[in-house]
């Protein structure tokens, strides 16, 4: 089942009513009962999938649990025979047991990630390196793959950090897993912030109801509204790289941040919002992206969830590891200190983010993706003394609004950039086009836009749903959301569900011939 398809809202009336209807004790069950529901409608292996990758996650806590509650009896028996070496000794082969039942259950979870996600790319990058040919095989990807094996990823090690206690009932732990408005996309969420919430009772307030169910259509006029609309465009210009080239590399860029922005913004505040209609709070994933003025700061504001999930189980443990303390002294004495003390922030970036990449797609235009924004991160801390300078010569100028436009601008335009090897598809055909905006520019005629699938009621479409985005985004940073004002009076918030719904309609994919295609972050 997908956010955009008919039958959505129809199962999620249904879902409500009983959840609502039901002892509060049970409503938990409803909800499990509704992921289940959910993600059957991918098929029946779908769901034995994350049957699977949810067993492997709860057992392989509860045994790194029970070994924890086992070793800490035996160890304070025997703690006061012992001399601080051998405690010393003993917590650490304590902990090597653990960590070997937590490397079973990651290899176990990561190769039910990798093998439907990533047997293809390999097989097809084997043939291509080597001139063999094997069949490539075409195996079942799985709905939210990627999202629930994240979760249960970061359980397990949360659990063998001690952060967490492991659940005792599996279909609590289940709910965890399964909670239908973040399989398709998110966010991604930490079992000690959600648990609680799902298990808990909630009563029916009318204010939350309302305040997510305006949020659930500002989430569809995004998506199928401005994103689904915008997205025609980029199909015209991918499709036929030898006549759009040049001029239109750029406006490719700035119509794939449209669309992007709508698609995965959009599906967020349906998650968001479906989630609050059931008196669960998720945590937020975007925080005014397109208002940053450096990649850094961008990545905090873009997938916030999927940034501090890969920051804290990859990044910050790998770059502290003892692998990388030996990296760091050998690269002092050989190198010099300066190099030395840097080369476990590098590595751990770089990988982190061929990881990210690969995480997000199994194609190199993906590796790519993430590597070059790592490689522009460094090479801007890297740069940042030598920006200090500078900016100390002139600081009334640099601290002025404009040079923070000039910021934003420069970032949205760099990340656009790169995110156009999301489109093409293709590292050496995007390497291509973007040389085409500095060697055969061109020019943009009105009847070459035309070409593009969109008429100008179209254009003047699009253009008109980013500036509602912008304003609405505008007027609610440092206040109650908009939302929320709204759904406290009845009457206006109406007249808002009203206005959005028959925009979606008449305006949408569904209504005016556009396709109301999945969300591009489900294949992930």
């Amino acid at each position: 089942m997908n956010f955009v398809s008919g039958i959505f809202p129809v199962f999620l009336l249904v879902t409500l009513l009983v959840y609502y209807l039901v002892p509060k004790k049970s409503q938990w069950i409803v909800l499990l009962c509704a992921g289940i529901c959910f993600y059957a409608f991918a098929g029946w292996r779908c769901l034995l999938y994350i049957v699977l990758a949810a067993a492997n996650t709860f057992c392989t806590a509860r045994i790194i649990d029970a070994l924890g509650e086992k070793q800490e009896t035996s160890f304070s028996a025997v703690r006061d025979t012992l001399s601080k070496e051998e405690r010393k000794a003993r917590r650490a082969q304590d902990k090597k047991k653990r960590f070997g039942v937590l490397l079973v259950g990651l290899i176990i979870g990561i190769g039910l990630l990798c093998i439907p996600k990533y047997t293809g790319f390999i097989v097809d990058s084997v043939n291509g390196v080597c001139g063999t040919s094997f069949r490539v095989p075409h195996l079942l990807l799985p709905m939210g793959l990627s999202f629930y094996t994240f979760q249960g990823v970061g359980y397990m090690i949360d659990v063998y950090w001690g952060k967490v206690k492991a659940c005792r009932n599996p279909f609590r732990y289940a709910l965890f897993v399964s909670f239908f408005p973040q399989l398709i996309q998110g966010p991604i969420s930490r079992y000690a912030d959600l648990d609680g919430q799902l298990t808990a009772p909630h009563a029916f307030t009318a204010a939350g109801v309302r305040a997510g169910a305006l949020r659930v259509l500002w989430g569809y006029f995004k998506k199928v509204v401005m994103a689904d609309t915008a997205m025609t465009v980029v199909k015209a210009i991918v499709a036929d790289p030898d006549t759009y080239h040049g001029v239109y590399v750029v406006l490719l860029l700035l119509v794939y941040s449209i669309v992007i922005y709508g698609d995965f913004t959009g599906g967020i505040d349906i998650t968001i919002g479906v989630a609050e209609m059931f008196g669960i709070t998720l945590h937020e994933n975007f925080d005014h992206p397109f208002s940053s003025r450096t990649t850094k700061e961008y990545w905090r504001r873009w997938h916030m969830t999927m940034g501090t999930w890969f920051a804290d189980y990859i990044f910050y443990p790998m770059s502290v590891s003892r692998s990388m303390q030996k990296l760091s002294k050998w690269g002092r004495e050989h190198l010099g200190n300066a190099v030395g003390k840097r080369l476990p922030v590098y590595l751990a970036t770089l990988v982190t983010w061929f990881l990210t990449g690969l995480w997000h797609g199994a194609g190199w235009n993906f590796i790519v993706w993430g590597v070059l924004n790592g490689v522009v991160i460094l090479a801007a801390q890297e740069l940042t003394p030598l920006f200090a300078k500078i900016t100390a010569r002139h600081p009334q100028f640099y601290a002025g609004s404009f040079w923070t436009r000039v910021q934003m601008v420069r970032t949205f335009l760099l990340m656009g950039l790169i995110r156009t090897l999301d489109c093409y598809c293709d590292v050496p055909l995007t390497f291509k086009m973007w040389g085409s905006i500095f060697g055969s520019f061109g020019r943009m005629s009105a009847q070459s836009l035309h070409g593009l699938g969109l008429s100008l009621p179209g254009w003047l479409l699009v253009g008109a749903c980013v500036l509602a985005v912008w304003l609405v985004s505008r007027a609610s940073p440092n206040d109650a959301p908009l939302r929320e004002k709204a759904a406290a009076r009845p009457t206006v918030w109406l007249g808002l569900c009203l206005l959005l719904l028959t925009v979606i309609l008449i305006f949408g994919a569904y209504g005016i011939g556009y396709d109301a295609g999945a969300f591009i972050y489900k294949q992930f």
